[in-house]
């Protein structure tokens, strides 16, 4: 099942059919004791709502924290070793890579992310941008893996590669990242073979385009969930966007007018503009 927010209320998928959810506030369904059973209940007992189409999609964050967790896929490991060798920092992310303790920092609150269909941005001080396409999970207040969504992570990879300090600034900003369409409802891990696909539009043209799938995630996710929630507290619950394992070669960057799209099946299609900061 699918769970959409939108600006007409939140709406859950299933089958192709959508339905409107008596609950309106997103806090309280990410909170919910059972939010898988209240959405089949609501599903069973409710009728198809005809208005969803014309509905405006809204990114799945209301007062939630995103966070990111790095270097948890090997060609993430090699990019950003390769990035920041210059600056002398190339063997940290190989450390970070082997480690037991993964690198977790702050991305957003829901007034930098981006909606799907709307535009994430690329620093006006920055001459290097990627995105990095990450399955999201999405965890209640409880540290419960509850749903999955898609997020992308954009980064200005000449600000981190010229010092791994300058992390946050090469990561958090405003519309650095997108999440969306909705969230996959589910209690259950994805399976391994799950994949997560990256294109890149530019004048209506593909110029970049990879693969990769869950098999090559160094980390377990309820260990990133662990980790994120030690000495944390989320009342209202969190999104962590678990690492990329999708990077263009290092003569690529974005360019204002790009369109970067996100597949993950089962969970759909994020797409969202570029714009110039």
């Amino acid at each position: 099942m699918k769970l959409y927010r939108t600006a007409a209320g939140n709406y859950a998928e299933q089958d192709g059919n959508y339905y409107l959810v008596p609950e309106t506030s997103w806090d309280a369904l990410v909170t919910h004791a059972d939010l898988g059973g209240y959405l089949r209940s609501v599903v069973s007992q409710g009728k198809p709502a005809a208005d969803f189409a014309s509905a405006q999609i809204l990114a799945p964050v209301a007062t939630q924290e995103v966070w990111a967790a790095g270097v948890t896929y090997y060609r993430s490991r090699s990019a950003r070793m390769e990035e920041a060798k210059s600056a002398g920092g190339g063997d940290f992310y190989d450390r970070v890579y082997s480690a037991e303790r993964p690198e977790l920092f702050f991305k957003a609150m829901a007034s930098r992310v981006a909606a799907p269909g709307t535009s994430v941005r690329i620093r006006s001080d920055s001459k290097w941008n990627v995105p990095e396409p990450e399955l999201t999970l999405l965890i209640n207040n409880r540290g419960q893996i509850i749903g999955y969504t898609i997020g992308n992570d954009m980064s200005s990879r000449d600000i981190e590669g010229e010092n791994p300090l300058y992390l946050p600034q090469a990561k958090v900003y405003d519309r650095s990242a997108g999440l969306g369409p909705c969230v996959l409802i589910s209690s259950e891990p994805l399976p391994t073979t799950t994949p997560i696909q990256l294109e890149i539009m530019r004048n209506g043209a593909t110029v970049f385009s990879a693969a990769t799938s869950l098999a090559e995630l160094k980390r377990d996710p309820k260990s990133l969930v662990e980790y994120l929630f030690r000495d944390n507290n989320f009342p209202s619950g969190a999104l962590l966007m678990t690492g990329t394992g999708i990077v263009p070669p290092d003569s690529f960057t974005l360019a204002a007018g790009d369109r970067v799209r996100i597949t993950i099946d089962p969970i759909g299609t994020l797409e969202n503009d570029v714009i110039q900061g």
